[in-house]
């Protein structure tokens, strides 16, 4: 059957992916201010790593086990779209009037942002090479199998296993990007043991304008992934974008009044955090709430996550950037929230509990296989490559050890791998580095040594 191209349509999709794209350089910039100076382009190079394996991988495989003919509702043929081919590449997908290599390429970018997201988990102390490995893997046989599962026609979409009771509503990503993200860094935390000091040194972002920018970025790009799962501009689109603004709106205040009550001062941090909580949460619901439930569903998702970073600290799970606390949390509020506060079908519009308890349960179960699938996947890696770097790499820091380059050459000398590890001189620091306060001395005092307690040689966050 023919059908007629939709440029405009065409048009929207692409802009959406450049949006989307770009959001994995606004995490690189969000999380590489989170860590300490001596490791942020380590960071960085994790979310740029993740653009490159993930690309190549969809290319390959990704696409064709998310999108190609079901398989027991399990995965897409993963035959069947092999290096984006087996089409005329200006087919049109389906009848959205939008050509095969298009919709391909938006979806990638998810693909992208998924598996980047898991790097903050565990920031600071694994081997690099390890790292890119694990997210090649995790895409194809984690990712896309769930993407398969909620939009390729599976057994958690709309003709389902819970379709019965309702159809599960997930509409750009809440199951599919956060909650399995979520769950896979909490599963990578767990199989890759806490930092050096976790839990006794403080732990503190080094450059907190960083960690600004890429929130900003972060939500300039967000718009991206949810108007843009629209498939064309218009209204639906407009409402996503509205409920994208103000329930990230919502989530930032709901943050600050979490850290106003409890720490007695509302932080630049805390508000960057806000943003990316707010977005998290709304991503599913971009479609199915009003501007003044998707506010309700942004404060809620603010002040849930905001609560749940310090529960690391009470389990002693090293989750060094908060990606549980606010990926999974947030995913978890905003797929669970659809039930309560969905415009149809919602709990607390009159629409009985049959949507709150479908959106459980496939929240539930994608949090089950992305959990399962993760693990085998990291112990097989910890048996083989090794995830953790030698003890005296991290105390160093892992971009001299590693990378052999320092983020930040203040002093004007050349970084090298035989700057002095843990035990002897003090690893030069930039300005501001995660061992200072925020109101902190001047810099030209001494630097404490290495591996000390004035010096504290992990990375995080103060909430």
């Amino acid at each position: 059957m023919d059908f007629t191209l939709d440029t405009g349509a065409t048009a929207w999709i692409l802009i959406s992916a450049a949006l989307v794209l770009l959001m994995t350089p606004g995490l690189a910039l969000f999380y590489g201010g989170m860590v300490r100076a001596r490791t942020v382009l380590n960071m960085m190079l994790m979310s740029f790593g993740a653009m490159a394996v993930v690309a190549i991988a969809w290319t390959f495989f990704g696409y064709s086990i998310a999108f190609g003919t079901d398989v027991a509702g399990l995965f897409g043929n993963p035959l069947e779209f092999v290096g984006l081919g087996g089409t005329d590449e200006q087919s049109l997908l389906g009848g959205s009037g939008v050509p095969f290599l298009v919709a391909a390429g938006f979806q990638m970018t998810f693909a992208i942002i998924s598996t980047a997201l898991i790097s903050g988990a565990i920031a600071d102390r694994v081997k690099f090479g390890t790292w890119m490995v694990f997210a090649a893997i995790w895409v194809l046989v984690v990712y896309a199998p769930l993407a398969h599962m909620v939009w390729g026609g599976g057994l958690l979409g709309g003709d389902g296993i819970f379709a019965s009771i309702a159809e599960p509503v997930d509409f750009a990503g809440g199951t599919v990007v956060h909650i399995n993200a979520g769950i896979a860094g909490l599963v990578l935390a767990i199989v890759v043991g806490a930092r050096k000091g976790f839990g006794s040194t403080p732990m503190k972002p080094h450059n907190l304008p960083l960690v600004m920018l890429g929130a900003a970025l972060l939500w300039f790009g967000w718009f991206g992934f949810n108007a843009g799962s629209a498939g064309t501009a218009d209204g639906t689109a407009g409402l996503a974008w509205v409920n994208t603004t103000v329930a990230t709106a919502g989530a930032m205040l709901g943050w600050a009044a979490v850290e106003k009550i409890r720490d007695k001062h509302v932080t630049s941090l805390g508000m960057a955090s806000g943003v990316v909580a707010g977005l998290v949460a709304i991503t599913p619901a971009a479609a199915a709430l009003t501007p003044i439930t998707s506010i309700v569903l942004g404060l809620a998702a603010g002040v849930a996550c905001a609560l749940a970073v310090g529960l690391k600290y009470r389990v002693g799970i090293d989750d060094s950037l908060d990606v549980v606390g606010v990926h999974l949390v947030g995913g978890l509020v905003g797929t669970i929230g659809i039930g309560f506060l969905a415009a149809e079908g919602g709990l607390f519009l009159g629409g009985g509990v049959s949507l709150l308890i479908v959106q459980t349960l496939v929240a539930l179960t994608a949090m089950i296989i992305s959990g399962v699938l993760t693990a085998i996947i990291a112990l097989v890696l910890k048996a083989t490559l090794g995830w953790r770097i030698p003890e005296a790499d991290e105390l160093a820091g892992i971009d001299i050890t590693h990378h052999a380059e320092s983020g930040y050459d203040l002093a004007g000398g050349a970084a090298s791998r035989r700057t002095p590890l843990s035990g002897t001189a003090a690893f030069p620091e930039a300005t501001g580095s995660a061992s200072e306060p925020r109101n902190s001395a001047p810099h030209d005092e001494p630097a404490p040594a290495a591996g000390t307690a004035e010096a504290p040689v992990t990375t995080g966050e103060t909430r």
